[in-house]
């Protein structure tokens, strides 16, 4: 009895169904289930503040190119930079596995940039929303490296240790030996920032202070994951024998930025709150004016 309370036995398949050269695996589906769900949240969010919610469709296709291209090109140069620099055509192909959360959110950042300058959102405003969609994501998408078992922790005698079975590559004298689920912590760390980050701004909607939302996402996602690096394995051969893993390394900065967009969050005297075009007021009764708006500005809610 007590060694079936040792472990648990993770021997799921990562293929859900296969049928001739295609594959439907579980990372996939969950990957692309972040952006169909995600839709549904952020429409919500922009109907509540008086948004056109035609806006979502547009934005989730820059946030789909950005995370893919960001977190592929993220893989290529942080982790293995002189295997792909040498073989670039072999950074496109995507099939065979090696994506970067790190360049995902470098992606995201640049993804966002575009989409609020071509269709003139407020940058801060389009993050502090768009950060409540992307920790669904980052949920669903650690669930995703769990079905693919990758991209876990250290041998562990916690009772709820996972015993990788399907891996070959961390074996302990010939056998897969328990570890920290560290896909599970990382996956249920997000749902805390997605009902975090959801009821402060259900709680100030409109007047959430600029910056306030995407300042407080990155602190805490980057300060979690620069601690939870230090349950996991390796993910490439060169982090053996560093005292920071690259995971680490890439951490600190966004922290530090989190921590000066936090700083100063809502503390733009002539735009506190950032600001969206409200094409959308025509099929919506009027609300009442904002005393922080300016007039002068055709973006600003009226």
């Amino acid at each position: 009895m007590t060694s079936l309370l040792a472990y648990i036995t993770w021997d799921v398949a990562p293929e859900i169904v296969k049928i001739g050269p295609l594959t439907l695996r579980w990372y996939g589906l969950l990957f692309m289930s972040g952006f169909v769900l995600g839709t549904f949240v952020l429409s919500h969010i922009y109907r509540s503040e008086r948004v056109s919610p035609q806006w979502v469709d547009v934005i989730t296709i820059y946030m789909l190119v950005g995370t893919i291209v960001g977190a592929r090109l993220g893989h290529c140069l942080f982790y293995d930079p002189g295997y792909y620099l040498a073989h670039p055509l072999d950074i496109l192909k995507i099939w065979e596995g090696g994506l970067a959360s790190h360049g995902a959110t470098l992606g995201i950042l640049l993804a966002v940039w575009l989409f609020s300058r071509n269709n003139k959102f407020d940058y801060l405003w389009t993050l502090d929303r768009i950060v409540i969609v992307v920790a669904l994501g980052g949920a669903l998408i650690r669930l995703g490296n769990l079905f693919n078992s990758e991209i876990f922790g250290h041998e562990t005698t916690v009772p709820w240790a996972f015993k990788f079975v399907r891996d070959t590559e961390h074996l302990v004298n010939g056998v897969a030996v328990p570890r920290h689920p560290t896909q599970i912590y990382e996956s249920l760390f997000c749902v805390f920032l997605l009902v975090l980050l959801y009821l402060m701004w259900n709680r100030t909607k409109e007047k959430t202070p600029r910056g306030q939302l995407f300042g407080l996402f990155v602190v805490l996602l980057f300060t979690f994951r620069f601690l939870v690096e230090f349950l996991k394995e390796d993910q490439s051969d060169f982090e053996s024998g560093m005292v920071l893993n690259m995971g680490q390394i890439l951490s600190i900065p966004l922290i530090f930025m989190g921590l000066w967009v936090l700083l100063r969050a809502g503390k733009w005297p002539n735009n506190p709150f950032g600001f969206a075009p409200e094409i959308w007021k025509q099929e919506l009764p009027p609300s009442k004016p904002k005393k922080w708006s300016n007039q002068s500005n055709p973006f600003l809610h009226p």
